[in-house]
């Protein structure tokens, strides 16, 4: 009566006959809600609400039980049981709490991620521009929304890959849902599975109580794991399987988990020139890029750089309660003739910094302190390439600029000479892959 009456308003249910049979379901499902008699045929009430206690401490419970034994409810409840039911059931009352306990469970998942969402979220720029590149990559991203196919994310630093990512979550079925980003090259190796899968209490020392990872608290929602390129061999194997199988154990633990979870890669590694190095496995590779979209660089949509400054002067200079600003021409053609390496965060960060030192009305040039353009003038007849040559600054700035010209060009004509075969480049520059692949993006010749 209890499971029609609930599934008639769309929630799905798991029955158990006694207490072994409800522990061995909630080892392998994942319930947003576990509603109990208190008496059953094997073990009792008190043994399931242990039990999902220990699997999950945010895991809400409901025990039901006769008037005559109410007060076994109030000793449930002082156990960590959310309410209790009095027989015979009201099924009003009974949804009623159901939804009371579902609206809790998102509560305490939405408690654990408020933080990390706060911080991702605050001052995180919109999606701006109108090139074609772009408008292709939005029609890719509605598209790929509508599915629950893994998706590659594949752009230089900087480009918004996490604000893709994250519309993509907002345009999905899966909206409602968590959205869980976690930077793969950010974390230690050590302490990245434990991140990923959780670990159990005992698993290390240290570990004193059970931790659940990002792949649980995706749970029916978006896991976006980025720079998905700078993870560890180690681990490849088991992200692999909780891709294919959606199960995973926590580390310590035996039981195996069943997720419900949708992945969101991105990476600014070449990931074919990874595989091909043994770097990355191939296998992971295909299984990651079922809908590979990537994302331009900011020097191949040069018509968006202007809207894009405008738009950062707006909102600087709202947060920093100034009266709007505006660009002089020389900012301008700063601005355009830039190559941004960085992408559109460099671009935020030079706008923010220029918001803050322009005293007057008008950003000029030198508030952009964009001192290493890698346009360079053409240099008047007879003067030889020391003309070309920067002399602003400091002596230290002045052979910083060079050095970093020569290091650029030396490692772009390297790059023709081996028929732009990065291995062999690395070779015939005595410097070690990863090196070069840092410089690389480092100087924007990943293209």
């Amino acid at each position: 009566m209890l499971r029609h009456a609930l599934e008639a308003h769309g929630h799905s249910v798991i029955e158990a006959r006694d207490e072994p049979e409800a522990v061995q379901a909630l080892r392998t499902t994942r319930p947003g809600v576990v509603l109990s008699d208190l008496r059953l045929p094997q073990g009792d009430g008190f043994g399931v609400l242990r039990a999902a206690k220990e699997l999950d401490p945010e895991l809400p419970v409901v025990v039901m039980t006769a008037y005559s034994t109410v007060q076994d409810a109030v000793k449930a409840i002082k156990e960590g049981a959310l309410d209790f039911l009095a027989k015979p059931v009201d099924p009003d009352h009974l949804l009623l709490m159901v939804e009371r306990a579902l609206s809790q469970r998102r509560m305490a998942t939405e408690n654990i991620l408020l933080k990390e969402e706060l911080a991702s979220r605050r001052g995180a720029p919109q999606i701006i521009g109108e090139d074609a590149k772009l408008k292709q990559v939005t029609i890719s991203l509605h598209r790929a929304a509508a599915t629950d196919a893994t998706v590659l994310l594949e752009g230089e630093s900087g480009t918004g890959k996490e604000l893709f990512a994250r519309a993509l979550h907002a345009l999905s079925p899966r909206a409602d849902g968590p959205f869980v980003a976690i930077n793969c090259a950010a974390i230690p190796e050590t302490l990245l599975e434990t991140e990923l899968f959780g670990h159990e209490k005992g698993a290390f020392t240290g570990a004193a109580t059970r931790k659940p990872g990002k792949f649980e608290m995706a749970h029916r929602g978006t896991l976006f794991l980025d720079e998905i390129g700078d993870l560890p061999l180690s681990l490849q194997a088991k992200i692999l399987r909780a891709l294919e199988e959606k199960r995973f154990e926590r580390l310590g633990g035996t039981v195996s988990l069943q997720v419900d979870v949708r992945v969101v890669a991105a990476t600014n590694r070449h990931l074919k020139a990874a595989v091909a190095a043994r770097q990355f496995r191939e296998d992971l590779y295909f299984r990651l890029s079922v809908f590979p979209i990537t994302i331009p660089p900011l020097r191949e949509r040069l018509g968006d750089i202007l809207m894009l400054a405008k738009y950062f002067i707006e909102r600087f200079s709202r947060d920093l309660k100034k009266k709007p600003l505006t660009l002089a021409p020389s900012a301008i053609q700063e601005l355009q003739a830039y190559r941004w390496p960085g992408n559109v965060r460099e671009l935020q960060n030079c706008i923010e910094r220029a918001v803050i030192l322009t005293e007057g009305e008008t950003i000029h040039a030198r508030h952009l302190n964009l001192s290493f353009r890698d346009t360079v003038p053409t240099p008047p007849v007879n003067e030889g390439p020391w003309a070309q040559i920067d002399l602003s600054g400091t002596l230290a700035e002045v052979s910083r600029r060079v050095l970093t010209e020569l290091e650029r060009r030396k490692i772009e004509q390297t790059l023709k000479d081996a028929g732009g075969n990065r291995g062999r480049a690395a070779e015939m520059l005595q410097v070690s892959y990863k090196t070069l692949m840092t410089k690389l993006r480092e100087y924007g010749l990943e293209g």
